[in-house]
């Protein structure tokens, strides 16, 4: 009972947030693993939800299975003459070029800086001998701060790294 509430005050609710049509209609599908799904959208093995008080039209009729499509024939990738949908925001190509030259000046300052942090790190790393700091009397803390500035290291070559791909991606 409470299990039963709890789902309609659910669907309600998100019905709610969709802001669905008053005309739409809502579909219960059961998975073969069990999953429930509710959805406006009909597919096959999906009933029409009846809900008290609610008013829905005719029910669209369940579109068939596509044939599944390999990665290989090229699923997974848009079309390269797919056309845009109408009213579709289109951009002029200076606007384009502003916006790209703006990125990879951005791009290119992060890269500045995460070089420079990348230079200090090493620096500071001594080839894996820096210098022990006071509170370092037990050596565990100093292996392990030494460990830290490895981790460092590494993470910003990585951003420098993808920070140079990033840039070599711009058009």
């Amino acid at each position: 009972m409470t299990s039963c509430f709890l789902l309609r005050l659910l669907l309600l609710a998100g019905l709610a947030a969709h802001e669905a049509r008053a005309d739409s209609i809502i579909y219960k599908c059961v998975a073969q693993d069990g999953r429930v799904e509710f959805t406006d959208i009909n597919k096959p093995g999906c009933k029409v939800l009846d809900l008290p008080g609610y008013v829905a039209s005719t029910p669209a009729p369940a579109p068939r299975a596509a044939p599944a499509v390999t990665m290989r024939q090229g699923a997974g990738r848009p079309a390269a003459s797919a056309p845009n949908p109408a009213g579709f925001p289109r951009v002029d190509g200076a606007t384009q070029k502003a916006r790209d030259d703006d990125r990879r000046a951005i791009l290119e300052d992060e890269l500045r800086a995460e070089e420079r942090k990348l230079a200090d790190l090493k620096r500071d790393y001594n080839n894996g001998e820096p210098e022990r700091q006071g509170n370092e009397k037990n050596y565990a803390k100093y292996q392990e701060r030494v460990a830290q500035m490895r981790d460092n290291i590494g993470r910003s070559e990585k951003n420098v790294e993808a920070l140079k791909r990033e840039i070599a991606n711009i058009k």
